[in-house]
């Protein structure tokens, strides 16, 4: 009898765990709510001279036995057109304020040589410049961003540079570009008045950049029907004090000056330990994984912080807040070059992909444009290269999954859901987004934290107007540092996902551990 008693409470306590984690959690989407539009430049990317990024990576030189277009690797330009990028951020970084463009044009054997002296000492036969990256945008089919040089450069300089860009007017600047072989202007809408001015960009105060940063704007011209939008350098984490001083700067100055900046930058990268010793891209235990997601969601703090300062001086929504550096940055992989920040991509930086964008979309009021460090073979890169062949990373599948979010609708949502919890600490165990497209269909992304757990998760559909579920996939391995790599067979790809049902208005799903989930439906 005493057995049948405990069998009977064994069985009692299961179904109800069973129906408690059915219960908890659960997304409520608002169908008919939607106000915002996420912005398809919140999936922007970030090339430097760093490393193996541009040289070896991107660039191979038009005499490589490697598939090229002028010089430019035809695979990662065939990876990139897949996943639709908006635009690529360009020179830098750190790079940024050290770079001189002239440096950068004309013929390429007659270049000026320099010393990189940001990232390693190495030799920079500027092999690629001005040229070379407008050709790559344009065989990506995406828009430029430029990142000009505040520190070591000069207001003549960085003006000359938009010039040589954007003018159609007969002056030096035009015809230098004409010899160098560009008859027509380029459109250059996005431009970055220097980079991480309070660090690597001078050590300046806020006061002095605040400065240097109306005196730069007010010369940077815009030409025919080319106007650009000036982002302003902006902070790190949670220096609050630097965003306010700059955005206080703006709202004080009148008239014809007000528009010296549209948007004003953040930068914010997952460090899993410290900066000296950042941990293992491969090598990690459960306790890193928790770590290294938990660490990602604070960026939602920080993002809130720097919105609230933004919105005391700009209540009517000017102002664009622009994550142009964001990304998990580990230690470097053994035997390569410490200065060249290569690091392999896991499932884990597929999570912290998903879990970045998705806090990207909440915020797309004020969050514009985003860009994650960096695109190939640098931090947590999207794509990994060596000799002709190419990797495709776990972040890159993110990346493609989440496409169906550009310039779509937000559609607000309410989630509740468990906590996964790792030595006494906790997070919420689910991140999601979901938008709705011009064509009329709802986009829903989901991502389950906990690497052990199923999260039996029920969405609800408010509103509904009679949609239908018509694909699902989904992002999953069976380790949680599962990884791509040269030679081998991918562990991380996007499938089709089967463990939903759908009853009405309402899905069921069955979520799996340490997954990114895609469900689109359609209105019937």
């Amino acid at each position: 009898m005493a057995t049948y008693i405990r069998t009977i409470q064994v069985l009692l306590l299961l179904t109800f765990g069973i129906y408690a984690n059915a219960q908890e959690n659960r997304i409520i989407i608002k169908t008919t709510e939607g106000k915002d539009t996420i912005s398809r430049h919140i999936y922007g990317h970030f090339a430097e001279h760093l490393g193996r990024c541009i040289y070896d990576g991107i660039w191979v030189g038009k005499d490589s036995p490697i598939p090229n277009t002028r010089g430019i690797r035809n695979d990662i330009v065939q990876a990139l057109r897949e996943i639709s990028i908006p635009n690529i951020r360009w020179p830098g970084g750190c790079f940024a304020e050290e770079y001189h463009w002239m440096d950068g044009v004309g013929e390429p054997g007659e270049r000026k040589k320099t010393v990189n002296s940001s990232w390693g000492g190495v030799i920079d036969d500027n092999s690629f410049g001005t040229h070379e990256f407008m050709d790559l945008c344009e065989q990506v089919g995406c828009e430029p961003v430029f990142c000009g040089n505040v520190a070591s450069g000069t207001v003549q300089e960085m003006a000359d540079w938009v010039e040589y860009l954007t003018s159609d007017i007969e002056t030096p600047m035009v015809e230098l570009r004409k010899k160098n072989g560009r008859e027509k202007p380029w459109k250059v809408k996005y431009w970055g008045i220097g980079n991480e001015n309070w660090g690597c960009g001078g050590i300046m105060t806020s006061e002095f950049y605040s400065s240097q940063l109306g005196k730069y704007s007010l010369f940077l011209n815009n030409y025919g029907d080319n106007v650009l939008y000036k982002i302003a350098s902006g902070s790190h984490d949670n220096y609050y004090e630097w965003t306010e001083n700059i955005v206080k700067k703006w709202s004080e100055t009148d008239g014809w000056l007000k528009p010296y900046m549209n948007a004003i930058s953040l930068h914010y990268y997952t460090i899993c330990n410290d900066w000296t010793v950042k941990g293992s891209a491969t090598d990690f235990n459960e306790d890193e994984w928790f770590y290294s997601l938990s660490k990602t969601l604070v960026i939602d703090e920080f993002i809130t912080g720097h919105v609230k300062v933004i919105d005391k001086y700009d209540p009517e929504n000017k102002i664009g807040l622009v994550v142009d550096e964001w990304g998990n940055w580990f230690d470097p992989e053994p035997g390569t070059n410490p200065n060249f920040h290569y690091q392999q991509s896991t499932l884990r930086d597929a999570l912290v992909a998903s879990i970045n964008l998705d806090i990207f979309n909440k915020h797309c009021s004020r969050v514009k444009m985003a860009n994650i460090a960096q695109m190939v073979n640098v931090i947590q890169s999207l794509i990994l290269t060596r000799d002709d062949e190419i990797v495709l990373t776990p972040t890159y599948y993110v990346f493609k999954m989440y496409k169906v979010h550009h310039d779509a609708l937000l559609l607000p949502m309410e989630l509740t859901c468990r906590d996964y919890t790792s030595n006494g600490k906790s997070i919420p165990a689910i991140s999601a987004s979901s938008s709705m497209n011009k064509e009329g269909d709802i986009n829903i992304t989901l991502s389950n934290l906990d690497p052990e757990n199923q999260l039996d998760t029920k969405i609800s559909l408010e509103g509904d107007g009679g949609y239908k579920v018509i694909n699902a996939e989904i992002i999953t391995a069976d380790k949680i540092n599962a990884h791509n790599d040269f030679g081998k067979d991918e562990e991380v790809n996007i499938s089709k996902f089967k463990g939903y049902k759908q009853s009405g208005s309402d899905i069921n799903v069955k979520l799996p551990s340490k997954s990114v989930v895609l469900i689109t439906l359609e209105n019937k």
